[in-house]
């Protein structure tokens, strides 16, 4: 992951003190019967590239043709950079947004579809023209200038929607799946050079991802939303290494979830207890009361899988069911007694001796402070 040049140097989320670009306050969006977003709050700041993540229906795209203006709240408050932009036009807010499908004019060069906007303004062409040229050599495409869009490849046309959502300098550019139309190596390989124009620009990104790993790649913090609320907010790491619930723990990334009974807390472990993995040793949480339902949470990379037993905090017997070879790295779906198919990553350049492969008796192992104890 790649933080964004001013947020990367100050994080002013963490202060607690820093003033937000853009406060979402209290925001609700109802059509009819169906509440879209449902009392969202949050404060972005200058300089980040946040994303928002979460799957269809979640009311990612609602909120951001709110903060465009393209739909107005049914409840609440939006402040860009000091203005209450309740009543503002889409075309008086100092935003800008591009859209998935890009919407690049057929007919028109590259230099004109991104000149368009400064052109309609009144801007002279030869400043126009000027800026336009400036704007391509950012985004790679000084070269293409002539070409129709059609003899450009999608990740070139990407960039030029994205030039052109930039060349009238708005303080908030609002991205709705920018990448959704590339395919899987071209999408990696352009997440990285939108990193790079937002970090040269220093213009804050709000970007709607359903994918994961982008959102975890382009992002400084991320908003997981579920059912129209955000569930949480945080770093890509935090987000990754401590969701604070069963369900930001199974959207992000791969996990094993076992649900079971706190039983016993001592100062330095807690024993869950009636989970499917049977008896479990974890670290102690502060606020769990015995009997009290939990779940742990635990991503297939912390567990180790070998031949032998360990004397690990956690160690059950296995039967390895499938092996997925991945180049870097393989997946093991082992099952166990009670029927339960948990996943394991093994880095390959880890594999020492004979790897493990299908059909093999297996021990699975991971120390007490491995995963991470959920209570909702």
């Amino acid at each position: 992951m790649a933080d964004s040049a001013i947020a990367a140097e100050t994080k002013p989320w963490r202060s607690g003190t820093a003033e937000p670009f853009i406060r979402i306050q209290n925001i609700s969006k109802i059509f009819g019967d169906f509440t879209a977003v449902d009392d969202v709050s949050l404060d972005i700041y200058k300089g980040e590239l946040f994303c928002l993540l979460g799957g269809s229906g979640c009311g990612k795209s609602t909120l951001l043709r709110m903060l465009a203006g393209f739909e107005t709240p049914t409840q609440g408050s939006i402040t860009i950079d000091g203005q209450n932009v309740a009543g503002v036009p889409a075309s008086e807010r100092p935003t800008n947004m591009m859209f998935q499908s890009y919407a690049l004019f057929p007919h028109m060069s590259v230099e004109k579809n991104v000149a368009y906007g400064l052109l309609r303004e009144g801007v002279p062409k030869e400043q126009a023209m000027a800026r336009t040229a400036e704007m391509l050599n950012l985004v790679k495409l000084g070269n293409f200038a002539k070409r129709k869009p059609h003899q450009l490849s999608g990740g070139q046309q990407q960039r030029v929607a994205l030039a052109r959502a930039l060349i009238k300098q708005p303080k908030l550019l609002l991205l709705d799946e920018p990448l959704g139309a590339l395919d899987k190596k071209l999408r990696e390989e352009t997440q990285f050079e939108l990193i790079r124009i937002q970090e040269s620009l220093g213009v804050t990104f709000i970007v709607v991802t359903h994918d994961q790993e982008e959102a975890m790649t382009l992002s400084t913090r991320i908003g997981v939303m579920n059912e129209g609320k955000i569930v949480q907010v945080g770093e890509p790491e935090e987000i990754y290494e401590h969701p604070n619930s069963r369900f930001v723990a199974d959207f992000i990334g791969t996990v094993n979830l076992f649900q079971g009974r706190v039983d016993v807390v001592a100062p330095n472990e807690m024993r869950i207890t009636g989970t499917e993995a049977g008896d479990l040793i974890t670290k102690p949480i502060e606020g769990l009361s015995a009997k009290q339902t939990v779940s742990l949470a635990l991503r297939p990379e912390r567990i180790s899988i070998s031949r032998e037993a360990t004397s690990a905090a956690n160690c059950i017997p296995g039967f390895v069911e499938e092996v997925a070879y991945l180049g870097n790295l393989s997946i093991y779906r082992v099952n166990i007694a009670s029927g339960k198919t948990i996943k394991v990553t093994l880095s390959n350049l880890d594999i020492e001796g004979e790897p493990i492969t299908w059909h093999e008796d297996v021990f699975l192992s991971w120390n007490a402070g491995s995963g991470v104890v959920l209570t909702t």
